[in-house]
């Protein structure tokens, strides 16, 4: 595969690896469309594929006993689902899903992992990319815990936008309520509240961000943290 056809993935995983590393890993990459709320792994099923995102979002969701759930966790073009089996778990600890559907490149699990254990870049950068994503888990749990549902709203969709290859996120109520851990009528109130300060535009299964600056204000702190985490494991 050619160096214009490695960029085109747009993963900074893959697009960042030598091209000795990226060759050897190439033919066993698949390219993949994901659907809205299409299920990746259940919880406790065995991890076949691992995932690399590149215009979608996949979120990684935590499941009570109850029924209820919430979102712990997302991964983007800045990352990889799937991460447990190269640790040594072969089976999903969650639930994971296309949040947001879009583009992904797909291989073997067991490829990968003999990939991994070669060590050199891909290693070095997975075991980089997990420590960001076990900051991540921990920032969202205190985030979901401390933080008032607008803030956590707009940090929501500013992490999902830039992620998103697309002018506007297809994201339902029902959808928003079960990453948020909040009521469906919560989510209503708070996006009309964000809609009449014209930070959003937001009608039925389709939310655009009208004034990003703003969103950004009204954000809690986990998004700037989050943001300069990621943005450091890239560079």
């Amino acid at each position: 595969m050619s160096e214009t056809s490695r960029r085109s993935t747009e993963n900074r995983i893959l697009s960042s690896l030598p091209a000795a590393d990226y060759e050897r890993l190439a033919p066993h990459l698949q390219p993949i469309e994901f659907s809205r709320s299409e299920r990746l792994y259940l919880v406790e099923e065995r991890i076949e594929y691992v995932y690399f995102p590149v215009g979608s979002m996949i979120s990684l969701v935590s499941q009570m006993a109850d029924g209820a759930s919430i979102e712990v966790g997302v991964v983007g073009f800045e990352g990889m689902a799937g991460l447990p089996f190269l640790l040594g778990v072969e089976r999903s600890p969650h639930e994971t899903m296309a949040q947001i559907p879009g583009a992904a490149m797909r291989v073997s699990a067991e490829v990968l992992r003999a990939e991994f254990e070669r060590g050199g870049a891909l290693q070095k950068r997975l075991l980089r990319y997990t420590q960001s994503l076990l900051l991540m888990t921990s920032q969202l749990a205190a985030c979901n815990r401390l933080h008032h549902v607008d803030e956590r709203m707009a940090r929501w969709l500013l992490m999902s936008y830039e992620r998103c290859n697309c002018d506007e996120l297809p994201l339902t109520q029902e959808f928003l309520a079960m990453m948020l851990g909040v009521r469906r009528s919560g989510v209503t109130e708070t996006a009309v509240v964000l809609q009449t300060d014209g930070y959003i535009n937001y009608r039925r299964g389709h939310i655009s961000i009208l004034d990003r600056k703003g969103l950004e204000d009204v954000a809690c702190d986990c998004y700037d943290i989050l943001k300069r985490e990621f943005e450091r494991v890239a560079a």
